[in-house]
């Protein structure tokens, strides 16, 4: 048995970091849905199953950029973490802010992680590829894209001592 597919949010206003970043994301041997929104109001609007979005899947990551139109990515990280049903969402800032103030201010807001986008291709995509296999792998479903998580764990019993 399969992984089922890793939803995820993209939340990028340069169409091409969307795209790039969505590339490298299908890339990964983990199967993912990737959703993508422009601004910040669209990912909020996403998140909420309001209007066009009312059937669609709650994400199970969030890759979102600090600079965003009509509402900052700060101000979505911050309503996510505040939503009962969103807060243990992970959410990855994609920036390419290397500011020490945009870092430690996404952490006090609940980022779970931090990647400062590379100016070149070829790092873009070796960053995009790691965050992948990370959440999607390690952090995310703790099973491989060949297998059920029964087929890669062993449960052992653990006996209590009298």
């Amino acid at each position: 048995m399969k992984c089922t597919p890793t939803e995820v949010l993209l939340v990028d206003d340069n169409p091409a970091d969307r795209e790039l970043t969505s590339e490298f994301l299908s890339r990964s041997h983990y199967p993912s849905h990737i959703h993508t929104a422009g601004d910040g109001d669209e990912a909020i609007a996403f998140l909420q199953g309001a209007g066009k979005y009312a059937h669609v899947a709650r994400p199970d990551l969030i890759v979102l950029d600090l600079n965003l139109p009509r509402k900052p990515g700060h101000a979505v990280l911050s309503a996510v973490k505040q939503s009962a049903g969103l807060q243990r969402v992970p959410v990855v800032i994609f920036s390419t802010s290397q500011a020490p103030a945009d870092i430690l201010g996404s952490y006090q807001l609940g980022a779970n992680s931090y990647v400062c986008k590379p100016g070149n291709l070829p790092d873009f995509a070796a960053a995009v590829t790691t965050m992948g296999d990370f959440w999607f792998g390690c952090a995310g479903r703790h099973c491989s894209p060949e297998a059920s998580v029964a087929e890669n764990v062993a449960i052992i019993p653990i006996e209590e001592n009298a």
